[in-house]
C-alpha cells in the first residue's frame, strides 16, 4: 500500500480543535501506510507480518470491542492464561523484546529484577507521554488501535503478577485517552478487565492517567513521582521501580509500542518473533519496529518493517525529499539523539540499535527527522535546545543552569552577536552536562544533537560570527 500525502492543519484549524477539545494536530487526517514488506502486490499483511499494525489494513481504527476480536483479538491473552505467570514472562525474555521507548533493553529480563511477590500490590505502568520532539508512533496505536494496547497490558501485567495498571498518557493526547478509556469500559463489561478475568483467578485493574505536559516524565521515575501527585523529578536509583516504584511497590514501566508486542508473541511463538529480521537479512534484532521520518519529505509517515532498513531506504519509503530539496542531515530518533549527515556511510547505517550507536548516535525511537540544505543548523540548534532548557525539571544545577547558558549563547550568535570562543565554550558546555554528571539523562540528551552539529558543521557557525564581525 502506498502513502498519501499528509493533509496539514493551518495554526487556525489546529487552534479551533483545541476549542472543540481535540487534539491539535494533522495525525487523525493522515493515511498511515502500511508497507508489505516481502509481500506480493495486493497481498494483505498479516499478524506474521504485521503484528502490531496489520488490522488497521481491514479498518481505520478498531474501536469497538467486537471489531477487535473479529481479527484475532485477546486471542494471545487466552494463550497466556493457559500458561503461568512464569512461562509467559521467560517467552518474553527469550523473544527479547527490545524496549520501544529508546532504552533498547529486553523487556523481559527488566521484569525479573522485580522483587518475588509478597501479597502485596504490584503495578504495571505503560509510559505513554511520547513528548520527544519528532515522534508520535505511541500516538498511532493509541488512537487506532487501542484493545492492542489493553491485551498488550494484560499479559504483562499477568506475568509480573501486577494487579493495578496505569497508561500514563500527555495531556494533548486528548482522543487517544478519550479511546482508551472507552476501551477499557467495554473489557470491563465483558469480563476482560477487573475480577476473574475470562473465568480465571487473574485480577487486574487499569486506569488512564493524564499528565500535566512534562518532558521529564519519559523518565520513568519522574513519571512515578507525578502519578503520585508529586513534583515530576527524577528519583535516586537504587532503588530501580522494580523494587520501590509506585507507592513504594514493586513497579514495572514500559513504552506503548513494547506492550503492543506481547498480544502477537503468544499467538504466533517466539520462533516466529525471533525470525521476522531474517527477512531483510541485516539484523539480529526480533521484531518489527515502526519506523518514520518527518520533515520536508514527499510522504511523511510511519512504516511497520522488520529491523534491518537503512536510513536511505527509509528516506525512499517517504518518496525521498521534496522536490528541488537536498539532504543535509538527520536525527535517527527524536530530537535528543545526535545528527548524522548525508554521506553514504550514515545512509547505508542500518536503522538498529548497534549500528546507529556504532555511527555516532542513538535508534532513540526511530522516527527521523530530515533537515534539508536550506535550514540553518545554528537557529536548528537554538531551537532544539530552547525545548530542553524549557522542559528541565530544574532539580540539578549542571541542567538547570547549563541549558539556560547554552540557549544564551545560541541566541547570541544567531541573532548576531556572536564572538570570538562562542563555540568552544559550546563544545565545553556539552562535556560538563555529558553523562555521569547530571542527576537523569535530560541534560545528556539535550546535548547530542548540539555537540554534533559542532562536529558535522561547525562551519556554519563559524560563519555566522565571522560575517557579523565582518558587518560591524
Amino acid at each position: 500500500m502506498t502513502a498519501k500525502q499528509t493533509n496539514m492543519m493551518s495554526v487556525a484549524e489546529q487552534i479551533q480543535a483545541r476549542k472543540n477539545g481535540l487534539a491539535p494536530s494533522q495525525l487523525n487526517r493522515q493515511r498511515i501506510p502500511i508497507y508489505g514488506v516481502g509481500l506480493a502486490d495486493g497481498e494483505a499483511p498479516t499478524s506474521l507480518t504485521h503484528p502490531l499494525t496489520w488490522r488497521l489494513y481491514h479498518h481505520d481504527a478498531l474501536l469497538t470491542l467486537a471489531d477487535y476480536q473479529a481479527l484475532k483479538g485477546f486471542d494471545g491473552l487466552k494463550n497466556a492464561l493457559a500458561k503461568t505467570p512464569k512461562e509467559v514472562g521467560e517467552m518474553i525474555k527469550a523473544a527479547n523484546v527490545r524496549g520501544r521507548g529508546g532504552a533498547g533493553f529486553n523487556a523481559g529480563l527488566k521484569w525479573t529484577f522485580m522483587t518475588p511477590p509478597d501479597g502485596g500490590v504490584r503495578y504495571l505502568i505503560c509510559n505513554a507521554d511520547e513528548m520527544e520532539p519528532g515522534t508520535f508512533k505511541d500516538r498511532l496505536l493509541m488512537e487506532r488501535i487501542p484493545f492492542q494496547l489493553i491485551e498488550g497490558m494484560l499479559i504483562s501485567a499477568y506475568a509480573i503478577g501486577a494487579s493495578v495498571g496505569y497508561i500514563f498518557i500527555r495531556g494533548e493526547y486528548i482522543l487517544a485517552a478519550q479511546r482508551l478509556q472507552n476501551a477499557i469500559d467495554e473489557c470491563l463489561a465483558n469480563g476482560l478487565l477487573g475480577d476473574n478475568i475470562l473465568g480465571t483467578d487473574f485480577n487486574f485493574e487499569l486506569h488512564v492517567h493524564t499528565g500535566a505536559g512534562r518532558y521529564i516524565c519519559g523518565e520513568e521515575t519522574a513519571l512515578i513521582n507525578c502519578l503520585e501527585g508529586r513534583r515530576a523529578n527524577p528519583r535516586t536509583k537504587p532503588p530501580f521501580p522494580q523494587v520501590s516504584g509506585a507507592w513504594g511497590r514493586p513497579t514495572v514501566v514500559n513504552n506503548v509500542e513494547t506492550l503492543n508486542n506481547m498480544p502477537a508473541i503468544l499467538l504466533n511463538g517466539v520462533d516466529w518473533y525471533l525470525d521476522l529480521p531474517k527477512k531483510k537479512g541485516k539484523s539480529q534484532t526480533p521484531g518489527t519496529k515502526i519506523m518514520g521520518v518527518s520533515g520536508r519529505v514527499k510522504d511523511a509517515g510511519l512504516w511497520e518493517v522488520p529491523f534491518g532498513y537503512t536510513a536511505r531506504e527509509l528516506i525512499e519509503l517517504a518518496g525521498g525529499m521534496q522536490d528541488g530539496l537536498t539532504l543535509k542531515a538527520w536525527l535517527p530518533g527524536g530530537a535528543s539523539t545526535d545528527f548524522l549527515t548525508a554521506s553514504d556511510e550514515h545512509l547505508d547505517t542500518v536503522m538498529d540499535f548497534d549500528p546507529i550507536t556504532k555511527a555516532g548516535s542513538r535508534l532513540g525511537t526511530c522516527l527521523m527527522m530530515v533537515v534539508d540544505e536550506t535550514q540553518d543548523m545554528v537557529s536548528l540548534s537554538k531551537n532544539l535546545q530552547k525545548f530542553f532548557q524549557r522542559e528541565s525539571c530544574g532539580w540539578c544545577t549542571p541542567c538547570r543552569d547549563g541549558l539556560p547558558w547554552g540557549m544564551k549563547i545560541l541566541d547570541a550568535i544567531d541573532s548576531g552577536q556572536g564572538q570570538d570562543g562562542d563555540i568552544d565554550k559550546l563544545s565545553e558546555l556539552t562535556g560538563d552536562l555529558w553523562i555521569g554528571k547530571t542527576f537523569c539523562a535530560h541534560a545528556p540528551g539535550a546535548m547530542e544533537p548540539l555537540m554534533s552539529a559542532l562536529k558535522y558543521f561547525r562551519h556554519e557557525f563559524e560563519a555566522k560570527i565571522n560575517n557579523d564581525k565582518l558587518g560591524e
